[in-house]
């Protein structure tokens, strides 16, 4: 019988790496722990961060990835982009979910804004499913005009031009038996 450890991660870890790669590439810094998830609060309490929960789901983080990097080609956009991977960093995730959105359940892809440690924005799966990479960009910059000061593009049109968005179902990428 299979049993997965509930700490280890679900996915592959090559086989995920693309979709780790795509925000990487546009700035994002990955969180794999709690105490990672715990220092970035802290670095930003009196500032703004995105919070964007990676997925392999394939209908609605491939067009939430896409989404973000576009809405970080604004020239205003958060002082810090931070992603956690639901299903592989578990741990962290879940201490992100508990302490940060008690009240939001689980979703994922999902997207949080945070201003001065307030949550003022959440794009949950629901809100992204069955939309645009445009569409979700749209929104985001709305609220990176709203609430933050940082200048942007995170990176230049130029090397934006050269991002390759990771494109795979979900139900295609292999678990991790270990």
């Amino acid at each position: 019988m299979f049993n997965i450890n509930q700490s280890a991660p679900m996915y592959d870890q090559n086989a995920v790496q693309p979709m780790r790669d795509e925000l990487i590439y546009v700035g994002f810094n990955e969180l794999f722990t709690p105490e990672n998830v715990e220092q970035a609060f802290e670095e930003t309490k009196n500032g703004t961060m995105l919070v964007l929960i990676n997925s392999v789901c394939g209908c609605a983080a491939g067009s939430a990835r896409p989404g973000a990097t576009l809405a970080l080609q604004n020239n205003i956009i958060p002082d810090k982009i931070v992603t956690l991977f639901a299903g592989q960093e578990r741990e962290a995730v879940s201490f992100f979910r508990d302490k940060y959105t008690p009240q939001i359940p689980p979703s994922s892809p999902s997207m949080f804004l945070y201003k001065n440690g307030e949550l003022v924005f959440t794009l949950q799966r629901y809100d992204i499913e069955g939309r645009t990479q445009e569409e979700i960009a749209k929104d985001l910059v709305e609220v990176f005009n709203e609430h933050c000061k940082s200048e942007g593009p995170s990176i230049s049109p130029e090397a934006y031009a050269e991002l390759v968005h990771a494109k795979m179902c979900g139900s295609k990428i292999p678990l991790n038996r270990n």
